[in-house]
């Protein structure tokens, strides 16, 4: 390669990582910001936890879905079009979620009461649907674009610094919606007739603490009144920026600028991407009954119930097991996702240095700190907030080292002739984690308290260290069978 063409290709290639982290950063803010208008949305109307994680295991079972068609889809999609498309509809059904309490007291004739609440959850569970089906043109297209302008040999340190976007987009969405439910809404805290409303549907809640601590939850709650609603709003324009973000950066291949291909030393693999029966065949044989595919899968579905149980649940189970603020908790969410990325950074560097990329042995570490930290944060008999957060933000940083490179993983087992899809498949088995960890967590959190919620994590993250030791022999790529074949 020509210097000039090798400088125009390393342009091309940080201005489409960094445009595709910037990219689904935002879809973050049209998806995370959800589970912060919970506890908002249980206080004004009495929606339980039950409730909410019945939605949350449906809807992500939904987005897994989405994920494992989109990823067959990205192997065949502009990654440009097909990331802006997603990131428009979610700003759009956001903008409905924070209208979503205007658009039922229209139909229903009130504002309040069984019906309104029934009305409402129906709204948002279908709004979640149709949200959670085009979220899943998120990462596909991003995984297309990103092994098609980086080589396997660098994949591993360059996709983990391109996984810091999940984060990023959940930090951002963490402190955003931290601060919209701290600040925005009206201050109701003189009506007495919503002081009794919001005392009833968090009774489950406040009858856990003591008399000052209930009462200044409570209060915290009438003091942000209706806040929920600029949760949505405030992150559905940021999403219409990203979109027109994407446009402008974007370009799909290195042969959509002019730029040569990348080579994987298998020509004659990639001239027969066009033959749609080359890659039917390719697809059958060497993703879809891969049993490493399959493995992957599992190990990050184990991965997946314990991230989705803190990004989904931490708001809640922090203020209401360890009393932490609403601002705090997602203060503590926040910074989980910033040690993810220094977690990720830490792993990326680390597989491609010292295990020669194979990232399954770095998953096998990493595990082994998520249990250690998480059982510190449940067992310890330890009263301050803050130290305990503390432990559960360092779980984070040991979290997404897996969440990162089971991914990379898959890709350079596959190949990037199949890498998308490969990641569609372990994206929509990953996401059936929230069954458990939406569904299931929800039930016991509502029936027995958070502490049996955190010891079944820890289990979970038992499982997914076992699953990847299994691959610790396994090599660190696929392109040198598929070139002698």
């Amino acid at each position: 390669m020509a210097q000039k063409t090798k400088h125009s290709f390393n342009y091309w290639q940080w201005r489409v990582i960094i445009g595709t982290m910037v990219g689904y950063a935002t879809f973050y803010f049209v998806r995370k910001n959800f589970s912060f208008v919970i506890p908002g949305l249980t206080a004004e109307y009495g929606i339980t936890k039950s409730t909410f994680g019945v939605i949350i295991a449906a809807v992500s079972l939904i987005y897994g879905v989405s994920k494992l068609v989109n990823g067959f889809l990205a192997d065949r999609l502009n990654g440009r079009w097909h990331m802006v498309t997603g990131l428009s509809v979610s700003a759009i059904v956001n903008f409905l979620f924070g209208a979503g309490a205007m658009i039922c007291a229209y139909f229903v004739g009130a504002d309040y009461g069984p019906e309104f609440t029934k009305s409402l959850v129906a709204l948002f569970a279908v709004l979640l649907i149709v949200n959670n089906i085009f979220q899943g043109c998120g990462f596909p297209p991003c995984n297309r674009l990103i092994t098609h302008w980086v080589p396997p040999k660098e994949l591993a340190t360059k996709m983990s610094l391109w996984n810091t976007s999940h984060s990023i987009g959940a930090f951002v969405a963490a402190v955003l919606s931290g601060f919209i439910m701290g600040h925005f809404g009206k201050d109701m805290r003189g009506s007495e007739v919503l002081r009794q409303r919001v005392m009833e549907n968090t009774q489950a809640v406040t009858d856990k603490m003591d008399p000052t601590q209930a009462q200044a939850y409570v209060d915290g709650m009438l003091q942000h009144y209706g806040a929920w609603q600029w949760a949505f709003f405030v992150p559905a324009i940021i999403a219409v920026i990203g979109v027109i973000f994407l446009i402008i950066t974007l370009r799909d291949t290195p042969k959509s600028v002019g730029l040569p291909e990348l080579s994987d030393g298998n020509e004659k693999a990639e001239q027969s991407e066009d033959d749609k029966k080359s890659h039917r065949e390719f697809l059958i044989k060497k993703v879809i009954l891969n049993p490493i595919v399959w493995i992957l899968a599992l190990g990050d579905f184990f991965v997946y119930i314990v991230r989705m149980a803190v990004l989904d649940w931490g708001p809640t189970f922090l203020q209401e097991s360890r009393g932490l603020t609403p601002g705090a908790s997602a203060a503590v969410v926040a910074c989980f996702e910033v040690f993810g990325v220094l977690g990720m950074l830490a792993a990326g560097v680390l597989t491609d240095k010292l295990f020669k990329s194979r990232g399954q042995r770095t998953c096998v570490f990493c595990m082994l700190g998520v249990m250690i930290f998480i059982a510190a944060f449940c067992f310890l008999p330890i009263k301050n907030p803050i130290v305990l957060s503390v432990f559960l933000v360092c779980a984070g940083f040991f979290i997404y080292g897996p969440q990162a490179l089971i991914g990379v993983i898959a890709s350079n087992q596959v190949t990037r002739r199949g890498a998308s899809s490969a990641n569609g498949i372990i994206g929509f088995v990953s996401y059936l984690a929230p069954i458990i960890s939406g569904w299931v967590f929800g039930s016991l959190a509502d029936n027995h308290g958070w502490e049996l919620v955190f010891k079944v994590m820890i289990v979970v993250a038992f499982l997914g260290l076992l699953t990847m030791l299994s691959l610790w022999n396994t090599g660190a790529d696929g392109y040198s069978s598929e070139t002698e074949k």
